[in-house]
């Protein structure tokens, strides 16, 4: 029985938290079918999705159609914002919460988790630039600024946009151990040393 991983799109998502990390679990979910793992692409429709830069993506699957998910990628952007006070959406959300084993999110994904209650009293970054509006929507959890990445179990934060590339080689590095996680990095030549 193969396992899903979905990564949400919607209107103005950040490009590289949803395809960052989509490279990283897809290079490995293909590369290595054994493991028993997918990665899906999930929106409201089947139509193309805008990024904030303007990179049009494809959803695989409808967030009504999707198959029961392993875990939850729920990725950052300006889009973030409407969705803050969207009460369907954090409905959605908390209901993810209940069935979904792991939800994880890159940058602005985890203030949608935070409005909807999912972070309560729990560790947790974001992008630096939003570290203060997280404690604002939940002065009870815990901000980790420094943090590339943090683990609290059934629930994985990323910082901002690069981050999730790291955060996805650890979610590979937890569910299918390091070696397989550094077959990935290499295979993506993931060898993170910034020029300037």
């Amino acid at each position: 029985m193969v396992k899903t991983i979905g990564i949400l799109l919607f209107d103005d998502v950040e490009e590289l938290d949803a395809v960052g990390p989509w490279e990283v679990l897809a290079y490995w979910t293909r590369t290595f079918p054994e493991d028993g793992y997918e990665v899906r692409m999930l929106a409201d429709t089947l139509d193309p999705v805008t990024c904030a830069k303007g990179l049009r993506l494809l959803p695989d699957t409808t967030v009504a159609e999707a198959p029961p998910l392993e875990v939850l990628l729920y990725p950052g952007g300006f889009g973030t914002r409407a969705r803050l006070a969207d009460e369907r959406e954090l409905a959605w959300v908390r209901a993810q919460r209940e069935t979904v084993p792991l939800l994880t999110s890159v940058c602005t994904g985890a203030l949608v988790y935070a409005a909807a209650g999912v972070l309560r009293g729990r560790p947790a970054t974001t992008h630096w630039g939003s570290l203060d509006l997280l404690a604002e929507l939940d002065p009870s959890i815990e901000v980790q600024p420094e943090a590339r990445f943090v683990d609290d179990g059934d629930l994985i934060t990323s910082s901002g946009v690069s981050a999730g590339i790291d955060m996805a080689l650890h979610l590979v590095a937890r569910i299918a151990g390091v070696d397989r996680a550094r077959q990935v990095r290499r295979g993506i030549q993931y060898d993170p040393q910034p020029p300037v």
